[in-house]
């Protein structure tokens, strides 16, 4: 399971190797919302240590970073995409993004964080009805199977009680809905604002 994150306090403690190896610690932590990008970033990373001619720099802490955006040794080029994007994310899926991009379905360091989400949830489903075409209509098995199994069934499951709890869905679907899978959601995502 995935900890909880906030991502608008995405922050970096920032060291140099060179201090580092001469015994110290000095750095500073950087909010990453105070930077528009990665080159922004880094140009107060080196106002930060302007005392080394060329500064190698260390991420030595991190914290409220999806996990594979940062390491000790630098970030990836999609880290302030993916912050924006996880910033406009509806907060319930947040988490269960996460969690699937964790599970080695995805990597967020590497993909467009675009494609990302288009995959993510709608993009299963429609992948399966292109997958099986008429099959899934005609035989109940593949059906269920494909939508009602493993990872798939709890995203879907989550995503129709949601929808349940929504005004724009039919009253006779809601009972459906609560009929079939409860009222109990699977996934419940939990708001660290106090």
């Amino acid at each position: 399971m995935t900890h909880q994150i906030n991502i608008s306090e995405a922050s970096v403690y920032v060291g140099t190797y060179h201090k580092y190896n001469e015994g110290s610690i000095f750095g500073k932590w950087l909010n990453l919302s105070d930077y528009a990008d990665k080159t922004e970033f880094y140009t107060a990373c080196k106002e930060l240590h302007n005392d080394e001619e060329d500064p190698e720099f260390m991420f030595q802490d991190y914290e409220n970073i999806p996990e594979g955006l940062i390491s000790e040794y630098g970030m990836s080029n999609n880290t302030f995409e993916v912050i924006e994007a996880f910033e406009n994310m509806d907060e319930n899926q947040k988490e269960p993004f996460l969690i699937w991009c964790n599970n080695g379905h995805r990597k967020l360091s590497e993909e467009d964080i675009t494609d990302l989400i288009s995959a993510f949830g709608v993009g299963i489903s429609e992948r399966i009805l292109k997958q099986y075409n008429v099959m899934l209509h005609r035989s109940t098995r593949v059906f269920s199977e494909q939508l009602f199994d493993g990872y798939n069934a709890i995203f879907l499951t989550n995503c129709l009680l949601e929808y349940a709890d929504t005004k724009e869905c039919d009253r006779k679907l809601k009972e459906a809905i609560h009929l079939l899978f409860g009222h109990e959601k699977m996934i419940v995502t939990i708001s660290n604002d106090k």
